[in-house]
């Protein structure tokens, strides 16, 4: 049973499956929103209003030819696609969407890991773009290990200031940052008035998670005016489809990590209806919602603006985002210092 409880979570919900259905819906809502705010339709006949779209692009792709180029590393240029993905899926997998989570999945420091995985798929993209030998794509992955450079650190400190506010108590002893998302959320729906406080922070980590997953206005690493599609110009079929699976499980995580360190989190304490604890679909509806309104936030974004050169993004992330960041850290060390909870 343990090992069966497991697959089901690691393959069904809220494993692959669940995450490929809520994916594909994330970049459908996105492209839907996105089309609105430009006086679009945006998708529309496949599946009730165009519902389905992103899954028939990916079994389309899936269908098409698979070219590797004559000069590529072709076992790289094989499997980092795939490494991509199970890095996506894996980050995914320490996102608490109610309480019953497993031990390998929620755990003292998840945050800190789950942001370096993270990582790991723009790393990928850069391998990608170097070893296709191709002129586009590899200025495509120097833009993306560039941007990196400039958006990482303001994410990381932007989710520090919420997790040092948190503290947590652990056998009898007073912790004074809190680093398990879980245990972070739980704190702040129990003190709901302390989510204003991070409204800093929830800005920059919106920001920087825009740059992250290069949408508009940070897509300079793959301008298609400029660079066709930067690091991925030479991947099609299969491998496309797994990199833009990446990508929508990407906006998934990184919309439900803000949302459960910012909004107060998706996991709640038991609800009983009658003698049935309702606690747990409660939490999933509240997942999906949060992480939906962070999607929506970032498709604002994407329509409001244009994009920006790869050096204006490296300069607004280290003038602006990396000192907004301190100054949030700043507050939440001014509020622990002055302010018991």
């Amino acid at each position: 049973m343990p090992l069966l409880k497991v697959l089901l979570y690691l393959l069904v919900f809220p494993g692959v499956i669940f995450l490929f259905a809520f994916s594909t819906f994330a970049e459908w809502f996105d492209r839907k929103i996105y089309a609105r705010l430009q006086n679009r339709i945006g998708p529309l006949h496949t599946g009730s209003s165009g519902i389905l779209q992103p899954v028939a692009d990916f079994i389309k792709l899936l269908s098409k030819e698979d070219v590797v180029p004559t000069n590529a590393d072709k076992g790289i240029f094989n499997v980092l696609p795939l490494i991509s993905l199970a890095s996506a899926i894996t980050a995914f997998m320490m996102v608490p969407i109610f309480r019953l989570h497993l031990p390998f999945t929620s755990f003292p420091g998840d945050l800190i890991v789950i942001i370096y995985v993270l990582s790991i798929p723009t790393i990928v993209y850069f391998l990608a773009g170097w070893h296709s030998t191709n002129y586009f794509a590899m200025l495509g992955s120097f833009r993306n290990l560039t941007q990196l450079f400039g958006y990482e650190v303001p994410l990381f400190l932007a989710l520090l200031a919420p997790a040092m506010l948190a503290g947590a108590w652990q056998n009898g002893v007073w912790l004074p940052a809190n680093w398990q998302i879980s245990s972070i959320g739980s704190f702040y729906m129990l003190h709901p008035y302390l989510i204003p406080v991070n409204i800093i922070g929830f800005i920059v980590a919106l920001i920087a998670l825009q740059a992250k997953l290069e949408r508009v206005p940070f897509d300079a690493p793959e301008a298609e005016t400029e660079i066709v599609a930067g690091a991925l110009t030479e991947y099609s079929g299969k491998k496309l489809a797994l990199f833009r699976l990446t990508i929508d499980i990407e906006l998934v995580t990184g919309s439900a990590l803000i949302a459960a360190i910012f909004l107060g989190g998706f996991v709640l304490p038991p609800v009983m209806l009658g003698s049935l604890d309702v606690s747990a679909p409660l939490s999933f509806i509240l997942f999906i919602l949060k992480t939906l309104f962070v999607v929506g936030l970032l498709s604002l974004m994407r329509a409001l603006m244009g994009r920006l050169r790869i050096d204006q993004t490296i300069a607004f992330s280290w003038r602006w985002l990396a000192p907004l960041s301190i100054v949030q850290i700043l507050i939440a060390i001014g509020l622990k210092a002055f302010v018991r909870f």
